[in-house]
């Protein structure tokens, strides 16, 4: 896979929606995910009340789907079994509502390598889109964004109980976008040929692969790493389409590239 580390696309205004949302992302890795960051648990009662966490804020499709909570979901307590530590499932002691949990959703990641990416894509990409739409309108963009590829994986995965976490969604909403209206911007990439080779490639050439990648796994028989492509299948699309609209409705041309 084509490794994006920078996008040679002058800015002319400073990204400050772009920033906020990493940094909202990051502290909710390192502040609010019960025991830090997850993935790092050294005993079974971190783990439990990380899963807990999960089904509280994550976005899960059955309850998407039919707008009512889970009847019982883990409570972040621990019990010793034959098989050994077990986490309680019980009636939760909170209201959920089930369409905010997508926004919550966003925010949290279950690991730094699955934060760290994201926020990568999210930092390259995200600026020119902010940069081109405004700053209001862009973050109802990548919430927009959001909230499709979730509903669009819940359509797809109606009987699903399993959380769905990450700003994975929202950011494919932004590439799609980006690919819309910067085709031809130039963009610093790791390719891996024997070891990575950092080649200028065009931004069409880089997100196409990308696109192509989440479709192949998307419509494979299974998800590798309990990734939800089609969330990013869907959320690129509906990126793609609204950046053809505001190319097509606008009369001003993108920002000169630098060569």
């Amino acid at each position: 896979m084509v490794i994006p580390v920078h996008d040679l696309n002058p800015l002319r205004r400073t990204p400050w929606v772009t920033y906020a949302l990493i940094a909202a992302n990051v502290v909710v890795l390192l502040l609010l995910t019960p025991g830090g960051v997850p993935g790092t648990a050294s005993s079974a009662a971190t783990i439990c009340r990380q899963q807990a966490f999960y089904d509280r804020y994550g976005a899960i499709p059955h309850e998407l789907i039919t707008d009512r909570p889970l009847r019982e979901v883990p409570t972040g307590g621990e019990v010793g079994t034959a098989q050994g530590p077990a986490c309680l499932v019980g009636r939760p002691s909170y209201d959920k509502i089930p369409p905010l949990s997508v926004l919550y959703a966003m925010f949290i990641h279950a690991g730094w390598l699955h934060l760290l990416g994201n926020m990568l894509f999210l930092l390259i990409f995200g600026n020119n889109i902010e940069d081109r739409f405004g700053r209001l309108r862009y973050l109802v963009f990548y919430l927009a964004s959001g909230y499709v590829a979730t509903y669009a994986f819940a359509l797809m995965n109606t009987g699903s109980v399993q959380p769905l976490v990450g700003a994975s969604g929202a950011i494919a909403g932004v590439l799609g976008a980006y690919l819309a209206l910067y085709p031809s911007a130039r963009v610093w990439s790791l390719v891996p040929f024997l070891f990575f080779i950092p080649l200028r490639i065009p931004a069409w050439l880089v997100l196409g692969l990308w696109f192509v990648l989440q479709w192949a796994y998307a419509i494979g028989p299974s998800s590798p790493g309990g990734v939800a492509y089609v969330a990013h299948v869907f959320g690129f699309v509906f990126g793609l389409l609204v950046g053809l609209i505001v190319r097509a409705a606008s009369n001003q041309p993108g920002p000169a590239y630098r060569r």
